[in-house]
């Protein structure tokens, strides 16, 4: 029995716009939730881990339970079962008993045109032989994907007859895959655009988490205008110390900024206190009172020279060859009888300081190293 082909037959439509929508809804979730996992543990976000982790889940389900009822038609349709011929075929790799295998074959269903059509099949390495160019196959596929050809390895008598003694012409191109392409070009770019998109939302949804106001450090302290009234401040006092912490978009290198917060150390005190140490970082005040009835070497609040500090900071951060400074910090104390002031700067080519007088006055340099 010779069959000889009609027209070529025309590839299926691979997508649908419910395909392109399921692809978009997938990148989306995709980028989305990666994002939030990464920001999540940026962050050390409990709630936005949970949802990277649960958002995917619940969605493969979703798509799982939508897909049941097609998938049970799918399963209550008959397959048609069709004699074909190998034109070529190609061992993809494999390292099992078992190997994929790319046939090309020339399919000739008993009610329409012959066509081509790509399929790889796993083979066992015994049963390779039997398969060869120009040998006739029995195969069956679904009437509504007739791309998705499976051998049948073991076919009934009636079509191993039928086999045996069919001839079958190549038939032309087009020649049709075995699986629908994943997207296609324009689905693959729109499931790629809603990925950055979903990554990207949830990015800027946590912005000013991520990136924050602008850092203060990074700009001189000279540059920082006065705090707007509105912003927050942390003030702890103690018998043994006072700390105040501003909020951010301050600096207590600011002019006019450390004074206040000093005094607000000692407000209310009959006879302010003497001061053994104070640390000023950028939003950071640290005092540390000289204790009752003790001996140590204290100096006066009042003594700072306030107004110069913002000034030798700056000297400190810009004439001491400290590139990109990082941080700086004033230390105020008196161990040695007079009112010293060390400025010190870290950055990328070390760590640099400077020392000056109780009156503001530079008395000492000390380069980066």
């Amino acid at each position: 029995m010779t069959i000889t082909p009609g027209p070529p037959s025309a590839p299926p439509t691979r997508r649908t716009p419910l395909d392109l929508a399921r692809g978009i809804v997938t990148g989306a979730v995709i980028g989305s939730s990666l994002a939030a996992l990464v920001v999540g543990t940026v962050l050390e976000h409990v709630p936005l881990l949970v949802g990277g982790l649960a958002v995917p889940i619940a969605y493969g389900l979703l798509v799982l339970a939508a897909g049941a009822p097609a998938r049970a038609r799918e399963a209550a349709v008959v397959p048609r079962t069709a004699l074909a011929m190998i034109e070529s075929l190609r061992a993809t790799g494999g390292e099992s008993s078992d190997v994929p295998v790319r046939f090309d074959l020339t399919v000739a269903p008993d009610d329409g045109p012959a066509y081509r059509v790509e399929s790889t099949q796993s083979v066992n390495l015994v049963d390779l032989p039997d398969y060869k160019p120009g040998g006739i196959v029995v195969v069956q596929y679904p009437p509504h994907r007739p791309w998705a050809v499976k051998l049948v390895k073991r076919p009934t008598p009636e079509w191993e007859d039928r086999a045996a003694a069919a001839r079958i012409d190549s038939a032309p191109g087009p020649v049709l895959a075995d699986e629908p392409p994943p997207g296609g070009t324009v689905g693959g770019y729109l499931t790629l655009l809603a990925l950055l998109l979903g990554a990207a939302g949830v990015v800027f949804g946590f912005r000013a988490e991520l990136f924050g106001p602008e850092d203060p450090t990074d700009r001189p302290p000279s540059a920082a205008g006065p705090a707007d009234p509105g912003t927050s401040s942390t003030t702890i006092v103690s018998a043994a110390s006072g700390t105040v912490a501003l909020g951010p978009g301050q600096s207590l290198f600011d002019e006019g900024r450390l004074r206040p917060a000093v005094d607000s150390l000692t407000k209310g005190d009959d006879k302010k206190r003497q001061a053994l140490t104070v640390v000023v970082q950028d939003r950071l005040l640290t005092v540390v009172f000289t204790p009752a009835g003790s001996q140590a070497p204290g100096f006066d609040l009042d003594a700072l020279p306030y107004p110069r500090i913002p000034a030798l900071v700056r000297e400190a951060r810009t004439t001491l060859g400290v590139r990109s400074p990082r941080t700086w910090q004033l230390t105020a104390e008196s161990l040695s009888g007079a009112l010293v002031l060390r400025v010190g700067v870290t950055g990328i080519d070390g760590t640099a300081s400077l020392e000056a007088n109780g009156h503001g006055e530079i008395v000492r340099r000390v380069s980066a190293r």
